[in-house]
């Protein structure tokens, strides 16, 4: 079992797979400005980093037009994206069984912290979370290593006590930026090579594999 007492989670491909939901307002979001959406399949790079960043990089938006762009990709998630959403099989199981090991777990997602309870309560997730760490929908507390801090400040646990769990570079840089250890899942939407990029301590190939990392 890992010693770490504090595990830190991402929730976009690492609890759950929210392809369909997320690139389904990007779409709405791009019609909005006249722009031809491709296949969803072509939008799953918006699944991790900051989504105003990611309408800049990937659409060259201006920061206002980017905002904008943001207002409209939740007028969509809000009442329908954040429910096209799956949990990955084995995933409430190896929740239940850390919470019964002793292990205090909190969500740290760059997702607004709104949307987050609603998926984890949608999901019957909630319970096993002391806590569910995420952005402001005013466009604070966007990025990783700001959600960890957060996250480490309200639980009272050091970082050298916490573990992050995600996979993207995202999650792994944000946890490196405050002093955490964090292990990478190929399972989601990041790739192995990237993970190990960015310094990923251990890698899961899937849930079975991160059940023996953890426990």
């Amino acid at each position: 079992m890992t010693s770490k007492q504090l595990l830190l989670w991402d929730l976009d491909g690492t609890l759950t797979d929210p392809m369909v939901g997320i690139t389904s307002a990007v779409q709405h979001a791009l019609r909005a400005f006249q722009i031809d959406p491709p296949d969803r399949q072509a939008l799953t790079p918006f699944i991790g980093p900051p989504l105003q960043e990611s309408f800049q990089r990937f659409y060259g938006f201006s920061e206002e037009q980017a905002r904008k762009a943001v207002a409209a990709y939740r007028e969509y998630f809000a009442d329908t994206g954040l429910y096209e959403n799956e949990v990955y099989p084995g995933i409430p199981e190896l929740l239940a069984d850390l919470k019964d090991a002793g292990k205090t777990l909190a969500l740290a997602t760059s997702k607004p912290a709104v949307f987050a309870e609603r998926i984890l309560e949608h999901f019957q997730l909630r319970k096993y979370f002391s806590l569910a760490a995420g952005s402001e929908l005013d466009g604070t507390r966007v990025h990783k290593a700001d959600v960890i801090a957060y996250a480490l400040e309200q639980t009272g646990f050091s970082a050298a006590d916490a573990l992050m769990i995600g996979d993207r570079c995202y999650d792994i840089d944000g946890a490196r930026a405050v002093g955490t250890q964090a292990l990478g899942v190929a399972y989601g939407y990041g790739s192995r090579e990237e993970l190990e990029k960015a310094g990923a301590s251990k890698i899961a190939e899937n849930v079975e594999d991160l059940r023996k990392l953890l426990l």
